[in-house]
């Protein structure tokens, strides 16, 4: 009876596997293209224009040529974020203090969250959103619980990519930047 029994645990794990194996490469396969690059890699091979256009008389608008579809929107120059929702309608835009470590222009997808950390900068943080690293240093947006912003000081050896926002805007970029979400950088 044991020599049975040890076959049918070996058909049944071999039976689990391979329907374990088969349901990973379906779930691969319906992951939408920008979704599928390794963490920190650009998901989209168009190129990033070097500057995104913007309008004049409305600064805080969404700049043209920022993606499509739902999205984080970070403009690296104006220091300012927008949300964006599926149908292409800014749900908020604020200003955020970044770190000493810019990311590069391109389309990422958020990697990681965590409710409470410790910034690079030793600041208590909330509401991290993380979407890569550069050279070592991880990229993403967080509050500092206490609302300071970081040291911009260059001459520190202090390397950081926190993006610090205000701990409202910090709530929002919770609620909407969940694991997955398209993130894009643009100058």
């Amino acid at each position: 009876m044991a020599r049975s029994s040890s076959g049918f645990v070996a058909a049944l794990t071999a039976a689990a596997v391979a329907a374990v194996g088969f349901l990973a490469y379906r779930a691969q396969a319906s992951v939408p293209p920008d979704l599928r690059a390794r963490p920190g890699a650009t998901a989209s091979a168009a190129p990033t224009p070097s500057k995104a256009p913007r309008d004049r008389q409305h600064p805080q608008a969404l700049p043209a040529g920022s993606g499509t579809g739902e999205r984080v929107v970070y403009s690296i120059d104006d220091d300012r974020v927008w949300l964006v929702s599926a149908g292409g309608r800014v749900e908020s835009t604020f200003e955020v203090t970044p770190g000493t470590v810019d990311p590069l222009p391109g389309t990422y997808a958020v990697t990681s969250r965590s409710k409470a950390a410790t910034g690079t900068d030793g600041v208590p943080v909330e509401h991290v959103v993380r979407f890569t690293s550069v050279d070592g240093v991880v990229i993403g947006f967080s509050a500092a619980v206490d609302g300071a912003t970081p040291q911009t000081d260059t001459t520190t050896a202090v390397r950081t990519g926190g993006i610090r926002e205000s701990r409202a805007d910090g709530e929002a970029m919770w609620m909407f930047a969940t694991i997955g979400q398209k993130v894009v950088v643009i100058r």
